[in-house]
């Protein structure tokens, strides 16, 4: 059976990038309405059990014909019935309208206050034993909360914040960014780390400086500490001789113990064999940790929980 065609203008059906987004603007109101008179098939109880009067229902459905260039309804009295058209359209728009329930609810449950969820995301370093404690902590009074981790170097989390991924993170250096907004939580002491046979191994201290000429492994750039490993050796007065790059700080730690170089490092969470680690006296070697969160974005009730719970912790973040 061939589909009626309204004699009256109506949107391009070429796939018009521009044209198939003005469809979806004017269509997407009257979906529930189409759906609500094709499960009644009668105009008037469709009416009733939504609320909206039988005039403003039945002028939506003939624009919703027209836009479409399309019957979708064959009327008989004050009663009608589907076309082909109308039990094709009515199909997808079905899909489409249980779809967005689905995402309508999902985004519910996570703003919950008691189950809802919190995207976070942290550094390695930070991952075996600062947050593993934190969310501990947190979920003595928060706990059916559910959590989103996410592990990475900082500035790919400050992306992940920027594109909506993440809620909040852990990060360091403390960034300093218009559209952020972030607030400096601990310090934590860098180490530099020597292979236990080492001609520095003997040594408690030392200052930067007397490493200048060794071989350095370290992070790759984009790193937070690499970049902090950078700016201590040009104030100790020297570029490190970089000889091997890796994304995690343990992997250059067995580095070094295999004697491949010497690396400013955090305190392990538990001591490693084949290293020394010697306190730096000068510069001063130190990182700040903070959190971070995009400026001028709403919370929901579990993220504005966990986020005065890190607050609450300044000064006393790292174990």
């Amino acid at each position: 059976m061939a589909h009626q065609r309204s004699s009256q203008a109506r949107l391009s059906p070429s796939g018009d990038t521009e044209d198939m987004a003005r469809m979806s603007r004017l269509l997407a109101p009257r979906l529930a309405h189409f759906a609500g008179v094709a499960r009644t098939e009668h105009v008037t109880r469709a009416a009733q059990e939504m609320n909206v009067p039988q005039s403003t229902l039945s002028r939506a459905m003939a624009r919703l014909e027209q836009d479409l260039g399309v019957d979708l309804f064959a009327r008989h009295g004050r009663t009608v019935s589907l076309t082909p058209a109308g039990r094709t359209f009515l199909a997808s728009v079905e899909r489409a309208l249980a779809e967005i329930e689905r995402a309508a609810e999902e985004v519910r449950a996570d703003a919950d206050p008691a189950t809802g969820k919190v995207a976070f995301g942290f550094l390695h370093t930070m991952g075996a034993e600062t947050v593993p404690g934190l969310l501990h902590a947190f979920r003595a009074d928060h706990p059916r909360v559910r959590f989103s981790l996410v592990q990475n170097y900082g500035e790919a989390m400050l992306e992940g914040l920027r594109a909506g991924e993440l809620d909040l993170c852990l990060t360091s250096p403390v960034p300093d960014a218009p559209d952020l907004v972030a607030r400096r939580l601990d310090e934590q002491k860098l180490r530099l780390v020597v292979p236990a046979e080492h001609r520095l191994a003997a040594r408690r201290r030392i200052r930067l400086a007397e490493a200048a000429e060794e071989t350095f492994v370290t992070l790759e750039p984009g790193y937070g500490l690499r970049r902090i490993t950078d700016d201590l050796c040009r104030e100790a007065g020297f570029k490190p001789r970089v000889a091997f790059e890796g994304e995690e700080a343990e992997t250059l730690r067995g580095l070094v113990a295999a004697g491949l170089g010497v690396a400013l490092l955090p305190p392990p969470t538990v001591p490693r064999p084949g290293v020394v680690e010697l306190t730096v006296t000068a510069p001063r070697a130190a990182r700040e940790i903070g959190v971070a969160w995009l400026a001028d974005r709403p919370d929901t009730p579990p993220v504005a929980a966990f986020k005065r719970f890190l607050l609450s912790r300044r000064g006393n973040l790292l174990p």
